[in-house]
């Protein structure tokens, strides 16, 4: 009897797993179960051009229907998981079916992390993760809006520059002293908030936000001694992964569905991948949940070969990517723990990069407009080549040819 496989999420890892499947020659049947009733699509586009109507919803998607129906994938879009017996190897929908499975794929992604204030829920008060989402605040849009962002990571920040495209009022809140403070250098980040600020954007830092104020739609927000007016609120401070079913299921679980360089959990008949998950990273050296796409992707090839019977442990460089007006930030690697940056190039001239190293190892790179120094850094992060700080601030130093 041919061997049952569901998926239960639908964005980009479970297609990609489905894709990776039929290729490896997997024969048995496949079942894609999603809560949303879309095929599965990419989300970078929803706080970018989808959002600025210059994406049609069909290009969202990764595959058209007809990919499915000749891959023999069965699709249960709009439905939910509610349950997982992995003893009896049974998943539960919330409508009462049960599915049997012979081997089971964890895609169940992340979701917004949501403010816990007075008044979070009026309506008004947006968050940014799906397709309904991002419909949900274009039709909300008028062109005397103000709009306030919290939140100043990728997401606000795409969002905000967006909007200031599109003619609106923006501002935004941010807890801490600099935006995408996370994530990247203070460099990079003065010169985002020299972005944004050029473009009318009003960020406001070391905000701490009290309350939502309104009778049935947002009409101001609380902070530290006064109150800012409003017409709409989008939240943006980071997502969790979701891992609910791993965990009432019995599987670890710790800050993501607990797997390792294979994509496999304890259970030998479950995997999981994509942003729910907490990693076992070989080119990192410890475990990392990395929220992006090419981690949904590249896990998902992994989790296909070892269902496949031919393990292939996770090995690319993260890297993540921003559109912010005409800005494109590519990151490579992850610079927790840097101990010194380097910047080459002109941040006034628009294109620069941040070298982030420990000793004389680089740890990551921030390409702002520079797209060969990001090509040239993931090898040279993979290939763990030394460089001194010395030599990188030296005009004279090739970085991109010791990358060969």
């Amino acid at each position: 009897m041919p061997e049952r496989l569901i998926i239960v999420g639908g964005g980009q890892a479970a297609a990609q797993a489905v894709q990776s499947l039929r290729q490896q020659n997997f024969a048995g049947s496949i079942t894609l179960i999603g809560e949303e009733p879309f095929l599965p699509y990419q989300r970078p586009p929803l706080s970018k051009k989808y959002l600025a109507g210059e994406l049609p919803r069909e290009r969202l998607y990764l595959r058209p229907a007809s990919f499915y129906a000749d891959k023999h994938v069965e699709l249960e879009l709009g439905a939910r998981v509610a349950e997982v017996d992995a003893d009896r190897r049974v998943v539960r929908l919330t409508d009462g079916r049960k599915r049997d499975y012979d081997w089971l794929l964890l895609a169940t992604g992340s979701r917004p992390r949501r403010l816990d204030l007075p008044g979070a829920e009026l309506g008004g008060v947006h968050y940014l993760r799906s397709i309904a989402d991002a419909d949900a605040i274009s039709a909300a849009l008028t062109p005397s809006a103000h709009i306030v962002l919290i939140g100043a990571g990728y997401i606000g920040l795409e969002t905000a520059a967006v909007l200031r495209q599109r003619g609106l009022r923006v501002t935004v809140l941010e807890g801490a002293d600099r935006v995408m403070s996370r994530v990247v250098c203070p460099a990079v980040s003065a010169y985002y908030h020299r972005r944004h600020t050029d473009a009318g954007v009003d960020i406001r830092y070391g905000i701490d936000v009290r309350a939502f104020n309104g009778a049935e739609r947002v009409e101001s927000i609380d902070v530290a001694g006064t109150s800012l007016l409003c017409d709409l609120v989008i939240v943006g401070v980071g997502v969790v992964p979701n891992t609910e079913l791993a965990s009432r299921a019995g599987l670890a679980c710790d800050n993501g569905i607990v797997v390792d360089e294979y994509a496999r959990t304890p259970d030998a008949r479950v995997l999981a991948a994509g942003d729910c998950t907490n990693s076992l990273h070989p080119l990192l050296g410890r475990r990392a949940r990395l929220e992006s796409v090419q981690n949904a992707v590249h896990q998902a090839k992994v989790a296909a070969a070892s269902i496949c019977g031919v393990p292939s442990a996770y090995s690319e460089v993260p890297w993540f990517w921003s559109d912010q007006y005409d800005v494109k930030l590519q990151i490579a690697g992850l610079s927790q723990g840097y101990d010194e940056v380097v910047i080459r190039g002109d941040p006034n001239a628009g294109s620069f990069t941040a070298y982030y190293l420990a000793g004389t190892r680089l740890l990551a790179l921030d390409a702002i407009n520079s797209p060969r120094d990001f090509m040239h850094a993931k090898k040279l992060i993979a290939s763990g080549t030394r460089i001194t700080a010395d030599e990188l601030r030296d005009p004279s130093t090739d970085v991109n040819a010791l990358a060969g």
